[in-house]
């Protein structure tokens, strides 16, 4: 079954979320001319609908600018894609995971203290019981965010 359309208010409605996901009800209602209550029904429908799936935590890149990043590019065992998610899942230096198509089954974004940390980090990504391979490329700057 294939979830419904977006309509025009919804996808202002989580434009305006993703800017600020604790705005007050009555601030994004007065923003997109609507009720209050209008704008928390579709919330709750979208939250219903998992197309808001929750609320999430954003560091201001200037308190981690210290911070060494890099892409990790995972190549993994066959069939070893679960077990690897978990135990990623588990170091909290991993912040972003993605499965992907190519010649790498994952791609994670991690970020450490220091680059000898970064090191110590992408052993133990390359240690883990599945994984093949490792390749990593440190992120020297950001040049667009959205």
């Amino acid at each position: 079954m294939t979830k419904p359309a977006l309509d025009p208010t919804d996808i202002a409605l989580l434009a305006l979320l993703r800017d600020d996901a604790r705005a007050p009800t009555a601030e994004l209602a007065r923003k997109l001319k609507l009720s209050r209550t209008t704008v928390q029904s579709r919330m709750e429908k979208l939250q219903r609908r998992q197309v808001i799936a929750g609320y999430t935590v954003v560091v201001p890149d200037e308190l981690e600018a210290d911070l060494v990043r890099a892409h990790v590019l995972i190549t993994l065992a066959p069939k070893r894609s679960g077990a690897i998610e978990v135990a990623l899942r588990k170091i909290a230096e991993v912040r972003v995971l993605h499965s992907v198509s190519g010649p790498f089954d994952l791609i994670a974004i991690v970020a450490a203290a220091s680059i000898g940390e970064l090191d110590a980090l992408i052993d133990r990504i390359g240690g883990l019981d599945g994984v093949e391979r490792t390749t990593s490329a440190i992120v020297l700057s950001t040049r667009i965010q959205r």
